[in-house]
């Protein structure tokens, strides 16, 4: 590696942690069942609650990835209702193949995944009045693109029709506006654009959806049960050992979030780090998969090989001067590349990761 430097994490999570993130996890022990853990647990609660000041939503923490997080939101579509999956990558899809394990009712409009959500076809489905939920994804990092989910919102409000957001990758680092965009609930992780430690995920749920919550018979999980979690950290407790440290290291970062400037700042420091990525992309014949920097959210961006390249050259090139980039998934395996820019990095680290890409592409 160059410059003395450790592993700088340029996948879509976990995220390279600064210092004081890192010495969190190295704090003293501490039992999940005493009440400084319980205090540590609602201070994590109100500080999620801030990052776009939505009061009027429930925050729930658990142990386990953003998938973990996603498919325990799913604990609010009930056993006797279906849900309108809208897909156009890898992880709308996985919503679905959570219904279809959950053995809950479900169709998807599918969009190719180098296209945006079909709202037409969507709003084509949800004028048939048969779906009670919505489904999709904020950033699909499948491709990097930002959906439209404000637009797909009002089209589900409509119709009558409640959406669940998977911002895994998006959320503290995108605008969202909740109830704006008929949100019910959306899923989010610790290490991502909070820049936590892998290991704690969350859902925030609409206050009236918990409340009806129990009666709905959603849950298909003894762990994955949103109400259980829920009503037993409204009690200063936890059902399951949430991980200690991890929350504490995400209580940092919550706190480096708010000082550096919530989420607004941070979602301006992705574009000007992105911009400078793909402008080296351009200029070494690696174009972005999708048609301008418009289809993309601020934090990743998909670049196609150039001619000559693999993968695992470039992968292997750039890990020896201690950058971790980012294979395609599914069809585009072994034909783009994905580079994110969350996480501690500097304007050096940026400017090194300019001088590997010309070495390894030049």
């Amino acid at each position: 590696m160059t410059g003395g430097h450790g592993l700088r994490l340029l996948n879509p999570g976990p995220v390279t942690m600064t210092e004081r993130v890192r010495r969190a996890l190295a704090s003293e022990d501490m039992c999940h069942r005493e009440p400084e853990f319980r205090d540590l647990v609602a201070s994590v609660r109100a500080q999620l609650r801030d990052v776009y000041d939505e009061q009027d939503y429930t925050p729930v923490l658990l142990g386990g990835s953003g998938t973990a997080a996603v498919e325990t939101m799913l604990s609010l579509v009930g056993r006797n209702e279906t849900a309108l999956v809208v897909a156009n990558g890898v992880y709308g899809e996985r919503m679905a193949a959570m219904l279809e394990a959950q053995g809950k009712a479900h169709e998807i409009v599918r969009s190719t995944w180098t296209s945006g959500i079909d709202l037409d076809e969507a709003n084509r489905a949800l004028a048939t009045g048969r779906f009670q939920r919505v489904l999709t994804v904020h950033h699909e990092t499948t491709t990097g693109r930002l959906n439209d989910v404000g637009a797909l919102g009002v089209l589900a409000h409509r119709h009558g029709a409640p959406m669940l957001l998977d911002a895994v990758s998006s959320f503290a680092g995108e605008e969202l506006r909740l109830a704006e965009w008929n949100v019910e609930a959306l899923a989010a992780t610790a290490n991502k654009c909070i820049h936590g430690a892998p290991g704690v995920s969350f859902v925030l749920a609409q206050n009236a959806a918990m409340k009806r919550l129990p009666s709905n018979g959603g849950a298909t999980s003894v762990y994955l049960d949103l109400a259980r979690h829920a009503d037993d950290q409204a009690r200063g407790s936890t059902p399951f050992t949430l991980p200690t440290h991890v929350t504490r290291a995400f209580h940092e970062a919550l706190a480096e979030l708010e000082e550096e400037g919530g989420w607004r700042t941070r979602h301006a420091t992705y574009i000007e780090r992105s911009k400078h990525v793909r402008a080296v992309c351009a200029e070494l014949q690696a174009p972005p998969l999708l048609d301008g920097d418009a289809a993309y959210g601020a934090t990743l961006t998909s670049f196609r090989l150039p001619p000559g390249v693999t993968y695992e050259e470039l992968h292997a090139e750039l890990k020896h001067d201690g950058f971790v980039i980012y294979a395609g998934q599914g069809k585009f395996e072994g034909a783009i590349f994905r580079i994110a820019v969350m996480g501690a990095l500097s304007a050096a680290d940026l400017e090194d990761l300019a001088r590997s890409l010309r070495r390894a592409l030049g």
